[in-house]
């Protein structure tokens, strides 16, 4: 999947990299003025979550016979919270791919 959200996110990584300079490299104060990397990715989770219970909630409605919500409405919600999960684990594979990377580096 290539999801221009997670090329954001590994550009910044890549970018962040670089100006650290390694392990010894220089070390900046934490800025305030963009969003924080956890806070950002703890939002997306919380996002995917939210889209998850909300497809769960049209299925059991749809399930219990309610004529206010429609087939073609749930599966298009259940399709919408399947994309939206596979692109947050795709997320998770390139963060852990990038850990175990940096892991690998020589000191």
């Amino acid at each position: 999947m290539n999801d221009p959200h997670i090329e954001s996110v590994l550009q910044q990584m890549r970018q962040l990299s670089t100006e650290a300079g390694g392990p010894h490299g220089p070390q900046r104060e934490a800025s305030s003025e963009g969003p924080n990397f956890g806070e950002m990715l703890k939002a997306s989770i919380d996002q995917v979550n939210e889209t998850q219970q909300a497809a769960g909630k049209l299925a059991d409605a749809f399930s219990s016979g309610d004529k206010e919500v429609e087939l073609t409405e749930v599966m298009l919600a259940l399709q919408k919270a399947d994309v939206s999960f596979q692109a947050m684990s795709e997320v998770r594979n390139r963060l852990v791919e990038a850990y175990q990377e940096i892991m690998r580096m020589q000191i």
